[in-house]
Parts: C-alpha cells; structure tokens; sequence
C-alpha cells in the first residue's frame, strides 16, 4: 500500500517508516499537520498513519475532520500518546478507523494496519474535478470548460489539478514548487507566475467569469466568482 505517515517525532518516524517499507509498503511522511493535511488532500493514499498532537496549526483530529469533510474516506490510523478513553473516542468520531496508544509494538502496528488495508473501499476514488463550469478529467486527461476542450500542457494540467483539489483555498507559491514543479527550494524565477499567466489564459479567455486569481502576497486561487 502506498501510506502517508503524519508524525513530528523523529525517532518514531524513522522506527514506523523502516518498518512499513520492510513490509513492502511505500511511505510518504510528513512532520506536521499542515503539511500532511495538503499531502493527503492532493494525493492518493491507501492508508494515513496520523499522530495526534502535530505543529503546524493542524493537528490529528482536524486533519482527519478536514479530509472527512472534503469526502476523502481514506482509512485512517491515529498514534498517540493520549490514551484515556475520551480522548481515544474524540479520534475515532473524528473520522479515524483505528487508535493505537504509545509506546506500542511495531508487530501491533502492521496488523492493524493490514488489517485496515483489507477493509472494502467504500467509495471509489473521484475521476474528474469540477469548479463552476470547468471540468477536469483525471484518467482521459483533458479539460473543458463549458463542454468546451481546451488543451493544456501537462505540466499545466498538474497546476490547474493542484489547485483544483484545492478549490477556494489559497495555494503558495512554495506549495506549487513542491507538488507541480518538485522543487524543494526556491529557485528564484518566475516560472510560476508564467504558467499560471498562460493558464489563466487558456481558461478564462472569452468567459464572463474569471476562476484563477491572484491573491496578493500569498498565491494563487481557484474559485468561481459569487
């Protein structure tokens, strides 16, 4: 399965993520709540492995809410420390599907873990993203709008896939170079702006309503407008 591990703690990061590629899995890990809230909502995993309390202003229990509240129903395990029962009830209500209490067994871990894994998926994965009258198809590829086929390139289909899984939400700059260009530092171009530019062209071009638009120092949005 492909996982996304949630956990700030360095050490019980490593221990977990060691031991699921051991088991044949492959693991993304994020080590706070913002950025694993970005992650899980812009990619498909089979499995989130979550510690409760996270910086970042995100922490477990959102996270999961926020996902839940999207539609994602992707199955959800919850580490923590916090092992009364109200607080294993909170997690669970949240939308998570399991609960394990540190310190734990790695053994314990994996069966759970597998076990979640064999669980029928409820919902299938959503294959086209819509915002206003824009429509963009995920496994043919393409993109219309007002049944209209505009033809974008594919490292603009990837920004304008970004954003739109993210619809009414701002998205950074540096979000952009991470997940659309793969760049984890600033390269210090324009290259963003350029592909937004030449994007927001294609899309809004002979449309009364505009859906792209900047917002001052912080990125970009895709909204339709009230």
């Amino acid at each position: 399965m492909r996982m996304l591990l949630v956990e700030d703690d360095a050490e019980v990061a490593r221990f977990v993520k060691k031991g699921l590629q051991e088991a044949g899995h492959t693991v993304e890990h994020a080590t706070n709540g913002r950025d694993g809230l970005f992650l899980a909502a812009s990619e498909q995993f089979d499995m989130l492995v979550l510690d409760r309390m996270l910086p970042g202003g995100v922490d477990g229990v959102r996270l999961v809410e926020t996902l839940r509240s999207q539609g994602n129903r992707t199955p959800v395990l919850f580490l923590s420390a916090l092992s009364a029962v109200d607080e294993r009830v909170k997690g669970l209500k949240a939308g998570g599907d399991d609960y394990l209490t540190k310190p734990f067994a790695f053994a314990e871990l994996l069966a759970r873990v597998e076990a979640l894994g064999r669980r029928p998926s409820v919902d299938a994965p959503a294959t086209k993203l819509r915002v206003a009258d824009l429509e963009l198809d995920l496994l043919s590829r393409t993109v219309t709008r007002n049944a209209k086929r505009i033809d974008v390139q594919p490292r603009e289909f990837r920004l304008l896939e970004h954003l739109m899984r993210h619809a009414g939400q701002v998205v950074t700059r540096t979000m952009l170079l991470e997940k659309v260009w793969d760049y984890h530092f600033d390269p210090q171009t324009n290259v963003i702006d350029v592909h937004v530019s030449r994007l927001r062209q294609k899309l809004d071009k002979g449309f009364d309503k505009p859906l792209i638009h900047t917002v001052r120092n912080a990125g970009y949005m895709i909204r339709a407008e009230p």
